[in-house]
C-alpha cells in the first residue's frame, strides 16, 4: 500500500515531534489545501458555497476555539455563541467608527474584544468546574444575548436592531456587502481558517498546550508540578473566546451579510458548537473540522438531498430530524467512542499502515 512510513528515518528531535511525521500526511495536507484554494471556488456552485462552504469555514473557527477550552483544558462552556456575538458586534462598531481601516483587520481585532469578555466570564473557573462552570457560562450567554438586543449603541441605534454589513473593498475588489462575490468571501474566509488553525496547532503542541492538557487531566497535580492554574485557565478562556469572536465576525460579515437582533447568536448555536466538538472529537484539530462539517452539511443534505431523490420533506420536519440525529449521535459517541470521529479516522489510518495484516 502507499501509506507506509518505511524508510522515513528521523534524525533529530524536531522531526520526531513533528505534527505530521509521515510524508504521506504532509503530501495529503498540501493536496487538500491546493484543492480548497485552486479548485473549490472555481468549480463549486454558488449554492454550495453559500449553504455549506462559508458556514462550515466560519463555524469551524468557533469549534476550534471551544475545543481548546473543552477538549484540551477540560473546561466546559455554553457561551460560545455569545462570544461570537461579541466579535461580530465589535467588528461592526469598529468598521463604522474607523471606515478607512480595512475590514479584514477589524475581523481579526474583534477577537481581542471577545477574549477580554471571555476572560471576565472565565474567572469563575478558578473556583468551580464541571456542571457549575457550565451554568456560569450559560449565564454569560443569556447576558450577552440580552445586551445585543437591549443596548442600541451596539447596532448604531438602527430601528430594526440589526447589523447591516457595509460595502468594503480590498484592492478595489468588494469583499463585504451585497456586491461581494461568494468566491472572494470563500477565499478570504479560507485564509482566516488556515492561519488560525496553524496558530492553534502550534499552541496546543507547545508549552501552553501541555499546561492546558495537564490541567485537563488533573488540575491539582498540574498545580503541584508548578503550573499556575490562574494563568492556564484564563489563557484557555482568552484564546477560546478570541477564536469565537473571529468566528462571529466571519459568520456575519462573510456568510450572513447581516444579523438580526439577538437571534443569530442564541443558545441553540452554543449547543451546536458543543455538539460539533463532541461528535468531531474533543482534543483534536481534525475533529473540529469533522464536527463542524457534520453539523453544517446534515441540514442541507436532509432539506435538499432527500427531495432530490424523491423523498418529500418539509423544512420544519428536516430541522427536527437534524436535532434528533445530532442528539442520538452525540449520546452514541459519548458511550462508544468518546474521542468522536477523529478517533475513527485515526483507526482507519492505522489499519492502512499495517494492511494487509490484521490490526
Amino acid at each position: 500500500m502507499f501509506y507506509r512510513e518505511t524508510g522515513q528515518f528521523k534524525t533529530n528531535y524536531a522531526d520526531d515531534m513533528a505534527i505530521f511525521p509521515i510524508r504521506q500526511d504532509r503530501i495529503g495536507l498540501a493536496l487538500i489545501l491546493a484543492f480548497a484554494f485552486l479548485v473549490v471556488p472555481f468549480v463549486t456552485s454558488d449554492f454550495t458555497l453559500k449553504t455549506i462552504m462559508l458556514p462550515f469555514l466560519a463555524l469551524s473557527v468557533a469549534v476550534i476555539g471551544l475545543n481548546i477550552l473543552t477538549g484540551y483544558t477540560g473546561l466546559i462552556s455554553l457561551g460560545s455563541a455569545g462570544f461570537m456575538g461579541v466579535g461580530a458586534y465589535a467588528c461592526y462598531k469598529l468598521t463604522t467608527i474607523f471606515p478607512e481601516v480595512n475590514i479584514l483587520i477589524w475581523i481579526f481585532v474583534s477577537g481581542f474584544f471577545a477574549a477580554a469578555v471571555g476572560v471576565f466570564f472565565g474567572l469563575p473557573s478558578l473556583r468551580i468546574k464541571g456542571l457549575y462552570l457550565a451554568v456560569a457560562t450559560l449565564a454569560a450567554q443569556f447576558f450577552l444575548q440580552w445586551a445585543f438586543v437591549r443596548i442600541p449603541w451596539l447596532f448604531n441605534y438602527n430601528p430594526s436592531g440589526a447589523i447591516e454589513v457595509p460595502l468594503r473593498t480590498l484592492f478595489g475588489v468588494p469583499i463585504t456587502g451585497p456586491t461581494a462575490s461568494l468566491e472572494v468571501k470563500y477565499l478570504i474566509c479560507l485564509c482566516f481558517v488556515v492561519g488560525m488553525t496553524w496558530l492553534a496547532s502550534n499552541l496546543v503542541h507547545g508549552r501552553i498546550g501541555r499546561s492546558w492538557m495537564a490541567v485537563r487531566d488533573m488540575d491539582i497535580a498540574a498545580e503541584l508540578m508548578g503550573i499556575k492554574l490562574l494563568n492556564a485557565k484564563l489563557m484557555a478562556f482568552a484564546v477560546s473566546s478570541f477564536y469565537c469572536g473571529v468566528s462571529g465576525a466571519l459568520f456575519v460579515f462573510l456568510y450572513l451579510g447581516g444579523a438580526e437582533a439577538g437571534t443569530e447568536f442564541a443558545i441553540r448555536l452554543s449547543f451546536l458548537i458543543l455538539f460539533a466538538v463532541i461528535i468531531g472529537g474533543a482534543g483534536s484539530m481534525i475533529g473540529s473540522f469533522l464536527g463542524a462539517g457534520f453539523i453544517v452539511a446534515l441540514p442541507t443534505i436532509l432539506k435538499f438531498g432527500l427531495p432530490a431523490i424523491g423523498i418529500a420533506i418539509t423544512g420544519a420536519t428536516a430541522e427536527k430530524i437534524v436535532l434528533m440525529i445530532i442528539g442520538a449521535l452525540t449520546i452514541y459517541l459519548l458511550i462508544v467512542e468518546p474521542h468522536g470521529l477523529a478517533r475513527i479516522w485515526q483507526i482507519m489510518k492505522q489499519k492502512l499502515r499495517v494492511w494487509p495484516f490484521p490490526y
